[in-house]
């Protein structure tokens, strides 16, 4: 399994990382995405551990807490050989001070996740959105004391502007207090904007990435084409899209389309094609991949140890190619002076 520098830290890791999100199931929402026990969750892990994948990646707010139980008691034992990421920021009860990147909410929220993952400290901790009632410093500040205290060892953003990311890593410069080292993002062969300004920014600032949703939302796992709806046992055919980014249908199916023909020429399947297309992406450190049971995990670890050639990702380039919002479209005509990212050398 390759191993890739997470930002600008010492942390290397690797190219894949098992998301915890369909542990547990135990509300409606989560249900769609899955709802895996810990006696499964174990076996996940051991499947991850014999690829040479050790970075698990939950949140306090899936299943409201529990899917970080669940992966607490599947890696018992065995916590020295694992990453964790978690975060916060969301909203984990009713009251006004349950939610956002407060001194106050961060400091009830990180002890809270440890307790469950049954860990003393937590490998990478998040920022789940950006937080603008809670003023930077505030937020910055707690996270710098968490990691002296060696209940954090780096800290990462996650669904923020690129002027949210850059204001914050200029107070932590500030200040000398610690930085942001990756930023865990919505980006997928259908979902392109993080190319728009963050990828950017990722360069200029050194700030990895973490690429939640690789299968754009469960659009991309194969199973979905023209007059073809998807099947009642996917995530999409149990309404599990919901809430993600809207995607027209024609885009979709060209997308998709070519994805086909490139899986053919490689004896790939469409979803490891599009997770490896991924991996030729600038900053782009781990992919975040999700799994119902053993049989997809195995699948989409298969998404590694080959290369798609320039001709095919040229093509996948060309079919997943949208409109950009401004200004980035009028950029687009100052190329000389607005260069695209060039994707790292196979």
């Amino acid at each position: 399994m390759e191993h890739r520098q997470l930002g600008y830290s010492g942390l290397k890791v690797p190219v894949l990382c098992l998301g915890a999100g369909t542990f547990g199931g135990a509300n409606e929402f989560f249900q769609k995405w899955g709802s895996t026990q810990v006696e499964e969750a174990s076996r996940l892990i051991d499947v991850c551990l014999e690829a040479g994948t050790n970075f698990f990646d939950t949140a306090n707010i899936y299943s409201h807490g529990v899917s970080e139980e669940i992966l607490g008691k599947a890696m018992a034992g065995r916590r020295h050989q694992l990453l964790i990421s978690t975060k916060a920021t969301f909203p984990m009860g009713s009251g006004p001070n349950e939610m956002g990147s407060s001194r106050h909410h961060l400091l009830e929220q990180c002890h809270a996740s440890l307790k469950r993952l049954g860990t003393d400290y937590i490998d990478v901790y998040h920022m789940h959105g950006f937080d603008a009632v809670t003023p930077v410093e505030e937020t910055l500040e707690t996270l710098d004391t968490l990691v002296r205290q060696g209940k954090v060892r780096y800290i990462a953003a996650s669904n923020f502007s690129g002027w949210h990311l850059m204001k914050s890593l200029d107070v932590s410069a500030r200040y000398g207090w610690q930085r942001y080292v990756a930023h865990q993002v919505y980006y997928s062969l259908i979902g392109r904007d993080y190319e728009w300004e963050l990828m950017p920014l990722g360069l200029d600032q050194r700030v990895g990435a973490l690429v939640w949703s690789p299968l754009g939302w469960g659009r991309l796992t194969g199973k979905i084409r023209r007059g073809q709806p998807a099947p009642k046992d996917t995530r999409v055919g149990q309404g599990g899209e919901a809430g993600g980014p809207l995607v027209e249908q024609e885009h979709l199916y060209r997308v998709v389309d070519a994805l086909d023909e490139v899986a053919a020429e490689t004896e790939k399947t469409v979803p490891q094609v599009a997770l490896n297309w991924l991996l030729t992406r600038p900053t782009v450190s781990s992919l975040v991949i999700g799994a119902r049971n053993e049989e997809q995990l195995r699948a989409n670890l298969l998404a590694t140890g080959w290369t798609l050639t320039p001709e095919q990702v040229a093509k996948l380039d060309r079919a997943s190619e949208g409109p950009k919002a401004y200004p980035y479209w009028h950029q687009d005509g100052f190329r000389e002076r607005n260069p695209v990212p060039v994707p790292p050398a196979a």
